[in-house]
């Protein structure tokens, strides 16, 4: 049991939540739950476990390939402790990606080919871009713009309608990976004032999305509690820039996905689906406790 909780901590388990949200979302946006007479519960299960295997796959990689600054930085961490040897994380690391790519090929080749670009952007960013000020945070949110996408490919015709909206979740991850670089010593206030400009940029986006839709009211149910939680970390950030607070900011930032993906559900129609999103939010934060999310 210990062994597993060791190999659960390098996967980030909260985070894994907030890729599911991704996929809820997606799923939401495609219409499906709508039009179709029958729930297609064996892809919305297939999604799910794809996008949980993809995130857990480049999360255990991002250790992987740091393990040599993470003696130094953060020698507690799994494998530089020697918890969790660097071959077995490779291993599990691998077997994670591609299930996650064979899962979403179980419900269309379009997903599969999202599940295999999400994974090569993971790749990506792991080995070189995390050490890029732009393409870094660039190819990160790319990797959750997929993950929208991933799940709207439940219905593979919706992608070409809705693919733009992959912008929003990559202009979000941008955000929130460039503001996670100051994390260990402190950060460049410039940035975090970026950040708060592209998150009203994001929540402007969803608002207009939403007003068009004739669901502003529902969607602000969930996008002024996202507001609240991203905003408030972030302020106490840009006040006090140190390692400390720039970390609570992104913890903060990347389980509140979870709120943004319940406003895109509400946006399209989909108001149970969001509630059902909205309640895996205390579920990341109950793991957050557990397991490290940065």
């Amino acid at each position: 049991m210990g062994k597993l909780i060791d190999y659960l901590r390098i996967m980030r388990p909260a985070n894994m939540v907030t890729a599911v949200a991704d996929i809820l979302a997606g799923i939401a946006i495609s219409g499906i739950l709508i039009s179709s007479i029958t729930t297609p519960w064996f892809a919305i299960l297939c999604l799910c476990l794809s996008t949980a295997c993809l995130y857990g796959g480049g999360i255990v990689f991002n250790d992987v390939f740091d393990v040599e600054l993470d003696k130094i930085e953060r020698p507690e961490r799994a494998i530089p402790s020697g918890i969790i040897s660097l071959k077995n994380a490779a291993i599990l690391g691998s077997a994670l990606l591609m299930s996650g790519i064979v899962l979403a090929s179980l419900n269309s080749l379009a997903s599969g080919l999202l599940a295999f670009g999400v994974s090569c952007f993971a790749l990506m960013y792991n080995k070189v871009g995390k050490h890029h000020p732009f393409f870094g945070p660039l190819s990160m949110g790319i990797c959750r713009g997929l993950n929208l996408l991933l799940g709207l490919s439940i219905v593979p015709e919706m992608l070409q309608q809705h693919y733009l909206l992959a912008i929003i979740p990559v202009i979000y991850i941008f955000s929130i990976t460039m503001t996670s670089r100051g994390e260990v010593h402190g950060g460049n206030t410039k940035n975090l004032y970026l950040a708060a400009i592209l998150y009203a940029l994001v929540i402007g986006a969803i608002t207009t999305f939403a007003f068009q839709n004739d669901r502003l009211l529902w969607s602000l149910l969930f996008l002024l509690p996202f507001a609240w939680m991203i905003f408030k970390p972030l302020s106490k950030a840009i006040k006090h820039p140190i390692g400390k607070n720039i970390g609570a900011a992104v913890k903060t930032g990347v389980i509140s996905l979870i709120l943004m993906d319940a406003a895109w559900a509400v946006t399209f129609d989909a108001l149970i689906l969001a509630f059902i999103i909205a309640a895996l939010l205390p579920l990341s934060m109950w793991l957050s406790k557990l397991f490290a999310v940065t």
